[in-house]
């Protein structure tokens, strides 16, 4: 226990983590330890209620495979995989979402545990803390299902780096999983490592595998934002690791303002996403189709910003007949209205500039605009974020700045910091 505690006395945190964090206030750190100190003392079966209402999702990713057409090749077997996530909002109880959403066979799971992370694939001595599904160690999952655990009691800091490990006894079968996290995970060589302080590595993974979403009971009643879009979302072109995505940065500038309350900010981004249909069973199904299962099923989601369409352009077969304006537009008015008939708030986020990437062509930049037209000025959307403007070259507004990326496409660190700029928290109060 006192490694716990000396660990998050010397874990070196940026200063946005740290100022608004209930965990780093200096009047608080006292009572933190000791709240620590209760909740990874062993206990019995610890739980709490699923059906209160103050569960709220914490950390979530979606899904980018679909189904295999073909045997299954990356199975794991008798392996442990160790995901590495970043929480929003803490709390003291917590539980998981696992997904077999696109598995060609049952999946069994034989043990789960979760940690605060040390570094790498190392995780927190004593910090460790068994999973459970209605009260056993190991369960099997349906093809197509999702599975919620039992609520532990853990104490899940603000902004802090989790360690969730899962033992794999048998042949995974085909694995549902997202595949571009911009985060590396950790794949064991053989045998049960749940519960090891430092994970024999046979290799790393740039993917979340079957966990899906991570919820947590607050202190204080707390909603959701989640940021619902495409790579950019996704935080391609950050860093990896470091968690400098886009919402990731917008979370840092919620917890830094006294003057908004604090909201779990959580990440429904798949690379390559599209409005309206598929182009690769690489990049998920389509928005609408996948709508339902990464927002609607999350916890205490209170508003949805929406940044997705630059894909439905970019991917048309015929880069100087793209798609229409309007039939992205007939698909965000689906999803607004699902929205608002979930009683969720839904703000638009105009689509970045692109000229100079891969795909761009001046018809799909016109798309673009009319697209930007409809989210700036229908009046639909319950706010508008004006990303186009947070990253656009002043010299060429069809352009983003060269100092923001490195593909014309996608952000760098710096871009999805300015993206986070812009935004107005008060379409938050």
């Amino acid at each position: 226990m006192i490694k716990i505690v000396n660990y998050l006395l010397s874990k070196d945190r940026s200063g946005a983590m740290q100022s608004r964090t209930n965990f780093f206030r200096p009047g608080t750190l006292v009572i933190t330890y000791l709240l620590l100190l209760v909740c990874y003392l062993p206990q019995a079966s610890a739980q709490y209620g699923h059906d209160d209402p103050a569960w709220v999702t914490t950390w979530t990713t979606s899904p980018s495979t679909l189904p295999a057409s073909g045997p299954a090749t990356d199975i794991l077997s008798n392996q442990t995989v160790r995901l590495i996530t970043q929480a929003s909002v803490s709390g003291s109880y917590l539980r998981i979402r696992l997904s077999n959403v696109h598995g060609d066979q049952p999946l069994h799971i034989g043990k789960i545990s979760i940690a605060l992370q040390a570094e790498g694939a190392a995780i927190v001595e004593g910090s460790n803390r068994t999973i459970r599904f209605s009260g056993q160690e190991d369960i099997i999952i349906p093809i197509g299902a999702t599975v919620i655990s039992d609520s532990i009691n853990f104490y899940v800091p603000q902004v802090g780096n989790l360690a969730l490990s899962l033992y794999l006894p048998q042949d995974s079968g085909f694995i549902t999983t997202h595949a571009l996290a911009n985060q590396t995970s950790y794949i064991s060589s053989n045998g049960d490592q749940t519960d090891s302080t430092r994970l024999s590595v046979k290799e790393e993974t740039s993917g979340w595998p079957f966990l899906t979403a991570i919820d947590v009971l607050p202190s204080e009643q707390t909603s959701a934002i989640v940021a619902l879009g495409d790579s950019i979302t996704d935080g391609w072109g950050s860093t990896d690791s470091a968690n400098q995505r886009w919402p990731n940065q917008f979370a840092y500038r919620l917890y830094q303002d006294d003057n908004i309350k604090d909201f779990a900010v959580i990440n429904a981004g798949i690379s390559g996403n599209r409005v309206t249909t598929e182009a690769s069973a690489r990049f998920g199904q389509n928005l609408q189709a996948r709508f339902e299962r990464d927002v609607l099923a999350l916890s205490n989601v209170s508003h949805i910003v929406l940044l997705e369409g630059i894909n439905d352009i970019g991917m048309s077969p015929d880069r100087e007949s793209p798609i229409s304006a309007e039939e992205i537009i007939a698909g965000y008015r689906q999803i607004i209205t699902r929205a608002h008939a979930g009683g969720i708030k839904i703000i638009g986020a105009t689509l970045l500039p692109y000229e100079g990437a891969g795909y761009y062509s001046e018809a799909g930049n016109r798309v673009r605009m009319a697209v930007n037209n409809f989210i700036r000025e229908s009046g639909e959307f319950d706010g508008v974020i004006e990303f186009d403007k947070a990253v656009q070259d002043p010299a060429n507004p069809n352009r983003i700045r060269a100092d923001f990326t490195e593909d014309n496409l996608h952000p760098n660190d710096i871009g999805y910091a300015a993206m986070a700029a812009i935004i107005d928290l008060d379409l938050f109060k």
